[in-house]
């Protein structure tokens, strides 16, 4: 199965909306084209990362960088701040690039979808965007975590671990300045923690709920010794050093776009959307 067939195929059958669909068609659309009229040219299904940052910069973000190169997180986040309509339009595009590559995988047509999320802007949602997932939304939410693994992401315990730390109520900022010397194992196999508030000091006391305590767990396992001996930071970077506050808006935008449920989601899916929505609480609807 050839790129164009791919596309077609699996557009055929997906539960995108009409309209989602026909934007996909165009944005994907777009890369194949920008793939052929390269020299030589790019093989789509086993594009990598800096292929798909080239036609994004080629196509679309060149004129909102003012000569910056599309080369890393330095134009990214200058994207976020300066253009974050144009951000936010990026992302979309990563998120159809995600889910294409997504269904080349599930096909076999390809070994290892690549790992686009070094790609996303991670802007903010927009002002008015709906506070809480629908109870369908959040049970498509948990499927994503689960399925979440190494051909995602190296470090993808942590990723799996972060997000449910959102489903417990922790908002964004509080996620990645969690402290190892403020969890609290407790005699049922769960954990307590005390997250910082936003003076450093230790705040609201959370009892997470078994699916975030075996993910912490997991990740315990496998977290990396701090560059800094003296760093207490849970949740750490490939260079063993606490994590950018907008890495998490970032990989819930990544982890969203491997389901077309939550895709397709007007407003997007953010961090802040899933602190609101909790395990257990019935959303609000609309």
């Amino acid at each position: 199965m050839d790129a164009e067939e791919l596309l077609h195929t699996w557009l055929a059958g997906s539960p995108l909306r009409p309209s989602t669909r026909a934007e996909y068609a165009r944005e994907i659309g777009s890369f194949l084209t920008w793939c052929t009229e390269q020299t030589p040219p790019v093989d789509a299904l086993t594009a990598r990362p800096k292929d798909i940052a080239a036609w994004a910069a080629d196509r679309h973000l060149a004129p909102y960088l003012d000569g910056r190169p599309f080369n890393g997180p330095d134009a990214l986040a200058y994207l976020a701040q300066h253009h974050p309509e144009a951000a936010r339009s990026h992302d979309r595009r990563i998120t159809a690039l995600t889910q294409y590559f997504e269904a080349a995988y599930d096909r076999q047509v390809i070994t290892l979808p690549p790992n686009l999320t070094v790609l996303r802007s991670g802007v903010s949602r927009p002002a008015g965007a709906k506070n809480r997932l629908t109870r369908m939304e959040r049970t498509v939410l948990f499927t994503v975590i689960g399925g979440w693994g190494p051909h995602h992401s190296r470090f993808w315990q942590r990723d799996q671990l972060a997000v449910w730390l959102l489903l417990e109520g922790l908002r964004p900022a509080q996620v990645i300045r969690v402290d190892t010397r403020h969890l609290y194992p407790q005699p049922d196999g769960t954990y307590e923690l005390r997250a910082p508030d936003d003076h450093e000091n230790v705040g609201h006391k959370f009892t997470l709920e078994p699916l975030t305590a075996a993910a912490l767990k997991a990740y315990l396992k496998v977290r990396p010794e701090p560059a800094d001996p003296g760093e207490h930071t849970l949740l750490l970077n490939k260079d063993r050093r606490p994590l950018q506050s907008r890495w998490v808006n970032t990989l819930v935008g990544q982890m969203a776009a491997t389901h077309p449920l939550l895709a397709d989601r007007t407003p997007p899916v953010t961090a802040d959307t899933i602190a609101h929505t909790g395990y257990w609480d019935t959303p609000q609807q609309g």
